[in-house]
């Protein structure tokens, strides 16, 4: 006999908790599949056979069954409780492919890779995943009240992170025309007169194949010349530096250099540069194309 299920409820394990159950319970919190009153940490089967949506435990993937565990041995992929989870959603519709695969590429193929042992934590750098182990208290042998209580802390911090992912990810997407029409220009620099994000729908547009060398656009009260990258993984390459010459300078150094009034700041690496007015960073740039 079917055991009824308690709709929009969510079960995972209890105890220590990891990036791949916290994250994929955020992600249905997040599409309101399921409620926030309705989160049991266990590990007791019948209970969580209860429960519509169980990830992280019970030895069980099928999605058409709303289980997501990863952990038992008929299992071959790669994939946590989050990759699947998110998969899940792409599957049913209730996310978009662009939305899964931004999703995906910024957050949950790494929470995957670390939950599986298939990527080692680097010295001095932390991961999405080092910062949600950092919720679990301090002490072991706590009980189990502070361990759900730390869990909903973590689940705060990783729903707002997908929402604000999500967020962007769309405002990036209502940018997408503008830069479309600088890049139809076909010139050698984009020109855009707000601030926007130009780099992840200028790589969307096939812009490994276009002209342009740099972009011009304004930050904050100022205005930035900045050269493009070769493509969108090799985002701290250019392909044209600014001039040698103009490498580090500050102000008063980069004006002798230049001889451009309104110079700011040149970075040493030479990929970016601040200019006081939209003329002078346009000036600016005639120089780096060499064209003074």
């Amino acid at each position: 006999m079917a055991v009824s299920k308690i709709a929009k409820s969510f079960g995972t394990h209890d105890g220590t908790f990891h990036a791949d159950e916290v994250t994929a319970c955020a992600l249905l919190l997040l599409y309101e599949l399921i409620d926030r009153d309705k989160i049991v940490r266990t590990r007791d089967l019948k209970r969580l056979e209860t429960l519509e949506f169980v990830c992280d435990v019970g030895g069980i993937y099928d999605k058409a069954k709303k289980r997501f565990d990863h952990h038992q041995i008929e299992y071959k992929g790669s994939l946590s409780s989050a990759g699947m989870v998110l998969k899940y959603l792409v599957e049913e519709k209730i996310l978009s492919q662009e939305v899964y695969e931004y999703f995906n590429k910024s957050l949950i193929m790494g929470i995957d890779a670390v939950d599986n042992g298939q990527t080692m934590q680097k010295v001095g750098h932390c991961s999405f995943s080092g910062v949600i182990t950092n919720f679990v208290p301090v002490q072991y042998g706590v009980d189990e009240g502070v361990l759900n209580a730390a869990f909903q802390e973590a689940l705060d911090f990783a729903l707002g992170h997908l929402q604000r992912l999500r967020e962007r990810f769309f405002y990036i997407r209502s940018c997408e025309q503008k830069v479309q029409e600088s890049m139809q220009k076909g010139q050698e620099y984009l020109l855009f007169e707000e601030p926007l994000p130009w780099m992840e729908n200028f790589f969307a547009l096939e812009g490994d194949k276009h002209p342009a060398l740099f972009v011009v656009m304004p930050s904050g009260e100022h205005w930035k010349l900045r050269g493009i990258p070769p493509s969108f993984d090799r985002k701290m390459k250019v392909r044209r530096l600014l001039p040698k010459q103009w490498a580090g300078l500050l102000e008063a150094d980069l004006v002798k250099v230049t001889n451009i009034p309104g110079a700011i700041f040149c970075h040493k690496g030479r990929f970016i540069s601040i200019w006081k007015t939209k003329e002078d960073a346009l000036k600016a740039l005639e120089l780096a194309l060499g064209r003074d």
